[in-house]
């Protein structure tokens, strides 16, 4: 190894630790770090569940019968409250207040119209400004209805009658348990916003303190400085996800990791050579630190709803589609949801790494290129 070679090494190694020790002192931004990486991906996974959950539901029982009374007894937990039992003059009053989802009106005579054969209507009122509930429990009432219905007519009949039988097998996540999901895509989202937060705001740091100035006149070159704050903000971020992997996501949480956790933080070290790349290239575009936040939010907001971690990428129109492959963002979440819930080995996820490998190349040298530019103005 030459001189320059070991000399390229050295520095870049104690700029990094001079990064390392300039974020100690910044305290708001460690507990940012690790308020993001314990609390956040906590909250996503135990509160964002998408499953109906604890919905309340208020009944205007009317006909007071046999069969209004299975009905009633139908909504039970943890899918619905214990329901309250209100006049139909409330309704309006109780909706307009948040109190309940859901308010189902069972009419006078719904027991004798069903036994008699007539056509009979049950009315729903929902409050659908809870977008979630309302749509999913719109679904639950009716099947609940349909099925109580059935059986109290004929006791049984509510099974399959046809010459056919569904079985339905539910692999990876056998229980849809939504929490499964959302700690792990929102681990996936700190990756990815810290890492830009830290590289970034490391850059916009030094013009801010004038420390720029001071590297400018010292004999380094634009590809150490840069690759110092590449290689410290990710080994924070690599450490503060290893520790929500292991302490939130399987301790916390309680969500079984299918395939090596190894293989996982590899393929995100891969990612973060893109995401610390991209941070120092918003950081150089931007003057200030204003500047920096605005500028975060125009880039991670596609990164994060368009990647397949909120909504699958098959729903998406296909301009989108082809316009994401660009986004390391898309191969990650794709790598991890293989290793983290199907088990996958290297075998699989190898398309994925080789295609973030790629994007962090292209994306550093862009942001080399912009930085060694705005050195040399």
């Amino acid at each position: 190894m030459t001189t320059r070679k070991r000399n390229a090494i050295a520095s870049i190694w104690h700029l990094g630790v001079k990064e390392l020790r300039s974020l100690w002192r910044d305290k708001v931004l460690l507990v940012f770090v690790a308020v993001a990486f314990s609390l956040m991906v906590y909250a996503a996974g135990s509160a964002g569940s998408l499953e109906l959950n604890n919905a309340p539901i208020a009944v205007v029982d009317q006909d007071q019968t046999v069969l209004s009374g299975r009905l009633i007894n139908a909504f039970q937990p943890p899918w619905f409250q214990t329901p309250a039992l209100i006049g139909f003059e409330q309704v309006d009053e109780l909706l307009d207040k948040g109190l309940y989802t859901f308010a189902l009106v069972i009419p006078d005579g719904f027991e004798r119209d069903i036994r008699e054969g007539r056509v009979t209507d049950l009315q729903l009122n929902i409050d659908a400004t809870r977008m979630t509930q309302a749509f999913i429990g719109a679904n639950y009432i009716q099947s609940y209805v349909t099925t109580e219905v059935a059986e109290f007519l004929e006791p049984g009949s509510s099974a399959s009658t046809l010459p056919i039988n569904l079985v339905t097998r539910v692999s990876f996540n056998p229980n849809l348990d939504g929490t499964w999901f959302g700690g792990v895509m929102e681990l996936i989202t700190e990756i990815t916003l810290i890492s830009i937060i830290l590289s970034g705001a490391a850059l916009i740091r030094e013009r801010e303190h004038g420390t720029i100035e001071h590297l400018m006149v010292m004999p380094l070159r634009p590809f150490e400085i840069m690759a110092a704050k590449v290689w410290a903000n990710g080994l924070v971020v690599m450490l503060a996800a290893t520790l929500s992997v292991t302490l939130v996501i399987r301790y916390g949480l309680q969500v079984p990791i299918r395939g090596s956790v190894l293989l996982f933080l590899s393929g995100a070290l891969i990612h973060l050579f893109s995401t610390t790349a991209i941070g120092i290239l918003i950081g150089t575009v931007a003057r200030t630190m204003p500047q920096f936040g605005l500028l975060l939010i125009l880039t991670i907001l596609p990164l994060q709803l368009l990647s397949g971690g909120i909504t699958p990428r098959e729903s998406m129109p296909e301009l989108v589609q082809d316009l994401m492959l660009a986004a390391p963002t898309t191969h990650f979440v794709s790598m991890a949801q293989a290793i983290l819930y199907r088990g996958a080995g290297l075998e699989v996820v190898w398309p994925q790494m080789l295609a973030l490998a790629a994007i962090g190349t292209v994306f550093f040298g862009a942001a080399l290129a912009l930085f060694r530019r705005h050195l040399s103005v």
